[in-house]
């Protein structure tokens, strides 16, 4: 068969066969303006809570003045090639020699994209020999890095503690035979749900089988821990962590992101990350601009304290009218409520059209058919006056719910050509 016949009869996959009802609304909606807790979508005001900007740093007027400042002094284009060839720069050391710093590592090394890099760094870091061990929920780039992985890989169910034990109990007797390492692999905060991963726990378990730790902790970094080192600061473990790996896009509110370690295993990786190797280096405004958010995050305690203002604040609400929102112990809370994928669409379009509340919803099979969650995301952006129109526009949305007025399946037809 042709490729493209293929695709075609496919009717796009498991996400794009709803393409014609769901694009440019659910699916690639455009929020537009500044980035603030108000921005325009389809024309009208709407609060937003879909953006990971948790320290306000996207709009942040000194970040501003530094990625202009930055932007004009080098333009977008330099350094030109791949760090390894011609995009080296004495500011790439510098950032990298900060964030090694300020994650208590020996060195640091810059990725051009936060996904990529965790791809390349699991597939650099394992041979066919070594064994993988990690968590069933861990994110994608987890999960691609992975299926990359020639030798053996087990995965437990998401922080369990007692079958990541056995995991690695297996994992040790296969090592036996095959010669190689153990390379477990878990997150700090979980971005769906706002649960935190068991690192003490799973560092602890150091004491009885030889093995090495690499975190993600995209949604950790600069926001968790007294000084937003991140979940391996508020677990007290940073030094039971081998590998930290922290992403730009989310506290930092920029584009790249780092793995830090001992210098030795960040030196292999420099010249054997492959995403790295064969791209273009991460641009010098971007390198300018992160230096600034990674000073702010330095000194940014009323930004996460202000945050945590706003979290707390949303969770606790909601979880006194009522709502079941998890393991949320981060910033990510969840809502979740019981429906099918008719009555969660119903409710997403009464909250963006007559409540003018912006946020994702996620259905099966993400999460088990009957449940509806909705994501919200607090930022240092927000006030609490947002926080209460919101919990007010939840418990009204929830009565709804209940007494049937989401049923059906006439759903608003979004359609595109």
């Amino acid at each position: 068969m042709d490729i493209f016949e293929r695709i075609k009869k496919d009717e796009g996959g498991p996400l794009g066969q709803y393409r014609k009802q769901a694009h440019g609304y659910f699916m690639f909606p455009k929020l537009e303006g500044e980035i603030q807790p108000y921005m325009t979508f389809n024309g009208k005001k709407v609060l937003a809570w879909t953006f990971n900007n948790y320290l306000g740093l996207a709009n942040h007027p000194e970040v501003r003045k530094a990625d202009a400042e930055a932007a004009a002094k080098y333009g977008l284009g330099y350094p030109m090639g791949a760090r390894m060839m011609s995009g080296h720069t004495s500011l790439h050391e510098r950032l990298e020699r900060e964030l090694a710093d300020f994650e208590k590592k020996e060195d640091a090394y810059l990725f051009n994209f936060g996904y990529q890099g965790m791809i390349s760094t699991i597939d650099a870091l394992v041979t066919r020999h070594d064994i993988i061990v990690y968590d069933s929920e861990a994110h994608a780039c987890i999960m691609d890095g992975v299926r990359l992985h020639m030798g053996q890989r087990i995965v437990y169910p998401h922080n369990n503690i007692e079958k990541c034990e056995k995991a690695l109990e297996r994992a040790t007797k296969l090592t036996q035979e095959t010669g190689g390492g153990i390379l477990l692999i878990t997150e700090g905060v979980y971005g769906m749900t706002g649960g935190l991963g068991i690192l003490d726990k799973i560092v602890a378990l150091k004491k009885k089988y030889n093995f090495r730790i690499l975190i993600d902790d995209a949604h950790g970094f600069g926001v968790m821990g007294p000084n937003g080192r991140g979940t391996s600061e508020h677990f007290n473990v940073m030094d039971g962590i081998d590998l930290y790996f922290g992403a730009f896009a989310k506290s930092m509110a920029a584009i790249g992101g780092f793995v830090a370690g001992d210098r030795d295993i960040i030196n292999y990786l420099r010249y054997n990350l492959r995403s790295q190797i064969y791209a273009k280096s991460l641009p010098m405004a971007f390198v300018e601009g992160c230096l600034k958010r990674l000073e702010l995050i330095r000194n940014g305690h009323a930004l996460r304290e202000k945050l945590w203002t706003i979290t707390r604040a949303l969770q606790n609400g909601l979880r006194e009218r009522g709502f079941d929102i998890g393991v949320a112990e981060a910033c990510v809370t969840p809502v979740f409520l019981k429906g099918n994928i008719a009555e969660a669409t119903n409710i997403l379009i009464d909250l963006r059209e007559n409540y003018n509340i912006f946020c994702s919803v996620v259905v099966y099979p993400v999460v088990p058919k009957g449940v509806i969650m909705y994501r919200l995301i607090p930022t240092a952006m927000h006030e609490l006056e947002h926080v209460e129109y919101t919990l007010n526009a939840f418990a009204e949305i929830k009565k709804r719910l209940e007494a049937g007025e989401y049923k059906g399946d006439k759903v608003k037809d979004m359609s595109i050509d």
